[in-house]
C-alpha cells in the first residue's frame, strides 16, 4: 500500500512538473529546478528539429521554382564580375513582371568597380573614333569589356573646386542607378572615381533617342503603333520608379532626348542625374528642393511652390506625349505666336475638336490612327493639369494607353481585313504587326490585362 502511495506521488509531482514547465514556472527546489530546464531542452531541441525539417523541404522545393534560393542569391550580390551569359540575362527579363525588377528581388543592380585600366582598354584610351554623343556634363564613348559586352561610358568633365554640383550629379547618378533595375532603365555596369576621372559604365543602345527618331536623324521614321510602344515602356518604367521600387524615385528630367531606343523600337530611360529618392522623411507628401529639369517639360506647380513630388515626371510625360503626336519640340520660337509652346497649341486644338490638325506630318491618317492621336492628346490634357493633384498615376497612364493601342489596333486590323484594295491595308503600319506577343499586367486587386505587345 505504500509503495502504490509512494507511486502515485511521484507521478503527481512529474505531472505537476511537465505542467509547470509548459507554463513557464520553475520550481524553488533545486530537483525540481533540475528536472523542469531538462524538460524545457528537451522539448526546445525537438521543435528546433522539426523547423529545420520543414525549412530545409521548404528551401529545396521553392529552390526548383526559382522562389527562394539563399545561396544563389548571396552569390548574385557579392560576386561582381564581368562575366554577361546572355542565358542568364535572358531568364531574368522572362522572370520580371511588367513594373518588376528584372534582376536580384530588392531590385538593386549588381555594378562592378572599374580600374582606369579597364575602361581605357575598352574606349581605345578614349579614342575619337570611339565617341558616340557629347553634352554639358561630358562625353559618352562606346566600349567593349573584356568579356565582349559593349557598353557606353559616360566620361565627366574634369571637375575642379567650384564644379561641385556636378560632382553631385555623377554620385546622385550612380547612387539612383545602383538601387533600381527595370527592363525599360538603362542597366548600370559600373563606375569609376580615379583622381580627376569620374566615370559611369551604363548599358549601350545604340539606335539613337526619341528626339532623333522623331527628327527623323535616325530610322525610317517612327509609325503610330510603334510611337504607343514607346509611351507604354517610360510609362511602365516611371511607374516602377514611383511605386514599385524599394526607394520610391523621382526621375525629374523626363524629356525626348533621355529615351534611348533599341533596335527592336522600345524604350529605355535614360539620365538619372537630377532623380531624387524618397527617403528624407517617408512620411512627408514631397521634397522641398532647388528647381531641376528642362525648360518645356518644367512642372509648373513644382516652379511655383519648389516642392517635388512623383506628379512633377507626371507632367513631363504629358509633354512627352505631346511631342511625340505632334513631332514638334516642346518649345518652336520659330513658329507663329499661338504655336510656339507646343502644348497649349495641342490642347487648344484639342478643346475645338481639331486635334487632327496637330498631327504629326509624318504619321499616316486613318480613322484608327485619328481616333489614337485625340486619345492620347486627351490624357496628355489630364497629365498637364496646372495643380499635382487632378494628375493621374503613372501606373494610371500606363493602364490607359494600353486601351488606346488596343483599340488602335483592333481598328486598325478590322479596316484592313473588310477592305478589299491594297489602298485600304495601306493606311496601317505593318511592320510590327506579324510578331506581336500577349503578355500580361498584374494589378492590386488580383486582376490582369491582356493586351499585344510588339
Amino acid at each position: 500500500m505504500k509503495k502504490t502511495q509512494s507511486r502515485l506521488m511521484l507521478y503527481s509531482r512529474q505531472t505537476k512538473q511537465k505542467s509547470d514547465a509548459r507554463h513557464g514556472k520553475v520550481s524553488k527546489h533545486p530537483s525540481n529546478t533540475f528536472s523542469s530546464l531538462n524538460y524545457i531542452i528537451a522539448a526546445a531541441k525537438k521543435v528546433t528539429r522539426i523547423f529545420g525539417f520543414f525549412l530545409s523541404r521548404q528551401r529545396k522545393s521553392s529552390s526548383k521554382d526559382g522562389v527562394f534560393d539563399d545561396t544563389n542569391n548571396n552569390s548574385q550580390v557579392s560576386k561582381l564580375s564581368y562575366s554577361s551569359d546572355s542565358n542568364t540575362r535572358s531568364s531574368r527579363l522572362k522572370s520580371s513582371n511588367s513594373y518588376g525588377s528584372s534582376g536580384s528581388k530588392s531590385g538593386q543592380a549588381t555594378t562592378i568597380n572599374f580600374s582606369i585600366e579597364d575602361i581605357q582598354r575598352a574606349t581605345g584610351n578614349f579614342s575619337p573614333a570611339n565617341k558616340i554623343g557629347e553634352g554639358g556634363c561630358g562625353t559618352v564613348y562606346k566600349g567593349k569589356l573584356r568579356d565582349g559586352s559593349v557598353v557606353a561610358v559616360k566620361r565627366a568633365k574634369r571637375m575642379n573646386k567650384y564644379d561641385k554640383y556636378l560632382l553631385l550629379e555623377f554620385k546622385n547618378e550612380i547612387l539612383t542607378l545602383s538601387k533600381i533595375e527595370h527592363l525599360n532603365l538603362v542597366k548600370l555596369f559600373g563606375f569609376l572615381e580615379h583622381e580627376d576621372e569620374r566615370i559611369i559604365v551604363v548599358e549601350y543602345i545604340g539606335n539613337g533617342n526619341l528626339r532623333e527618331h522623331l527628327d527623323g536623324k535616325q530610322g525610317n521614321g517612327l509609325e503610330l503603333a510603334e510611337r504607343l510602344d514607346i509611351a507604354i515602356d517610360v510609362a511602365h518604367a516611371l511607374a516602377y520608379l514611383h511605386t514599385y521600387s524599394d526607394t520610391p524615385v523621382i526621375h525629374r528630367d523626363i524629356k525626348a532626348s533621355n529615351i534611348l531606343i533599341t533596335e527592336k523600337l522600345r524604350a529605355k530611360v535614360s539620365d538619372f542625374g537630377f532623380a531624387r529618392m524618397l527617403v528624407e522623411d517617408p512620411a512627408a507628401s514631397h521634397i522641398s528642393t532647388q528647381v531641376k529639369g528642362t525648360a518645356g517639360y518644367l512642372d509648373p506647380d513644382y516652379l511655383r511652390t519648389y516642392q517635388l513630388t512623383e506628379k512633377s515626371d507626371v507632367y513631363s510625360f504629358g509633354v512627352l506625349l505631346v511631342e511625340m503626336m505632334t513631332g514638334r519640340y516642346p518649345i518652336e520660337p520659330k513658329k507663329p505666336m499661338k504655336e510656339r509652346v507646343t502644348i497649349r497649341w495641342a490642347m487648344q486644338s484639342l478643346k475645338a475638336g481639331e486635334a487632327i490638325l496637330v498631327m504629326d506630318a509624318r504619321l499616316r491618317r486613318s480613322p484608327a490612327s485619328n481616333m489614337a492621336v485625340e486619345k492620347v492628346l486627351k490624357l496628355a490634357h489630364e497629365c498637364l493639369a496646372p495643380t499635382r493633384q487632378p494628375r493621374p498615376s503613372m501606373k494610371k497612364c500606363a493602364e490607359i494607353l494600353w486601351g488606346i493601342r488596343k483599340d488602335f489596333r483592333e481598328k486598325a486590323f478590322s479596316t484592313t481585313s473588310s477592305a478589299s484594295t491594297s489602298h485600304h491595308s495601306s493606311h496601317y503600319p505593318t511592320r510590327d504587326a506579324k510578331k506581336s506577343r500577349k503578355i500580361s499586367f498584374g494589378m492590386e486587386d488580383g486582376d490582369s490585362y491582356r493586351f499585344v505587345s510588339a
